[in-house]
């Protein structure tokens, strides 16, 4: 890639693409190091695609922290989605129990650690 970059002249496409590459070449190749870490980030900008193309309509929240809380919600829901949990079910349950939940075990009800209870 070094070499190709060379014969490149400045400013062009192809000139800042290889020099966007090159830059990254140890984000671009860690998986390489690790058969973990997936080649690309598909799953993910499929699950991120409906609330990237509702962005602009969520521009008008009423206020940052209604803003905020939105994007809480929807963080639980696309967490829920990836633990593989069906989302109104987890929600519903995580919210009826979050009153009566202790302080300390709060974690139990987040989406990699939750077990749904009896009454769901």
């Amino acid at each position: 890639m070094l070499t190709e970059r060379q014969q490149v002249p400045d400013g062009t496409a192809i000139a800042n693409a290889l020099d966007y590459s090159i830059k990254r070449w140890a984000a671009l190749t860690r998986y390489l190091d690790d058969g973990a870490i997936p080649i690309d980030n598909n799953r993910v900008e499929n699950l991120i695609r409906p609330w990237a193309l509702g962005r602009k309509n969520w521009l008008f929240a009423g206020s940052l922290r209604s803003g905020q809380r939105a994007a809480a919600i929807m963080s639980l829901i696309q967490s829920a989605k990836l633990n593989g949990h069906e989302p109104y079910a987890y929600l519903k349950d995580i919210l009826t129990r979050l009153p009566t939940q202790k302080a300390s075990a709060i974690e139990e009800l987040l989406p990699q650690n939750w077990m749904p209870s009896d009454k769901v």
